[in-house]
């Protein structure tokens, strides 16, 4: 099976070792990965902030680069999501809402992939650690990613699973929405923080690279020594 990994710009510019563990899951679960070397930003940032028009020239292109894929895999729900929203975004333009749609179709979050394509929900990883899960707001509510980390996770050999205190709540990230609102944001992740600090965990998991570094540079500023890993290094973990 050949996947194109769409790497996103966190993992691209702050967290590269989570590219490199999504990239060897896949390959050790038999995939070919490729990496479109023209791929960009999805948009998302832009649009948000209310650039439209701005948000899909970028669109497009990433619409050109990954048009020969067979399958788009992402560690990340958030970019999983915008390219989701792509059709209905192009959908007054003919040309680009079906190529628009034949990607949005083709396109999954990582753990999605692995489960519900595949149909692994083992792949053999081990991590002896006490650990909690932080379920980002658009992997959950909006791509309707929910149950999938934890069946992985579940097979973990040696990882202790503590459920997390007000884990539907948002940890404050939401993109721009931490710069424009700092301070609120602030007070969010310091909720956040506090559940984490009630599970005893060695270790916060999460799926989502932005929701990790609002609440990892938290954790870091409070001086707590708690981990922070994305999923796929956790699966990577041997």
């Amino acid at each position: 099976m050949k996947v194109s990994l769409f790497v996103t710009c966190l993992v691209d510019m702050f967290q590269t070792d989570v590219g490199k563990a999504t990239v060897e899951v896949l390959e050790r679960l038999g995939c070919e990965v490729d990496f479109p070397e023209g791929q960009i930003c999805c948009g998302q940032p832009a649009y948000n902030s209310g650039y439209v028009t701005d948000a899909k020239k970028a669109m497009k292109r990433m619409i050109a680069a990954f048009e020969e894929a067979e399958y788009v895999v992402s560690p990340s729900g958030s970019c999983t999501t915008m390219f989701r929203e792509y059709p209905q975004l192009f959908q007054n333009d003919p040309k680009w809402a079906e190529k628009a749609q034949r990607l949005a179709d083709k396109t999954y979050e990582l753990t999605d992939f692995i489960v519900n394509v595949l149909g692994v929900e083992d792949v053999g990883a081990e991590l002896h650690k006490k650990a909690t899960l932080h379920t980002s707001c658009h992997m959950t509510r909006l791509l309707g990613v929910s149950e999938e980390p934890m069946k992985l996770l579940s097979h973990v050999k040696g990882l202790e699973f503590t459920q997390l205190p007000g884990k539907h709540q948002c940890c404050g990230f939401g993109g721009t929405f931490s710069v424009k609102m700092a301070q609120i944001s602030e007070q969010m992740v310091d909720e956040k923080v506090a559940c984490v600090e009630e599970t005893e965990a060695e270790v916060l998991i999460g799926a989502d690279c932005g929701c990790l570094m609002n609440i990892g540079g938290r954790l870091g500023r409070k001086d707590k020594h708690i981990r922070v890993m994305h999923i796929a290094e956790v699966l990577n973990s041997r």
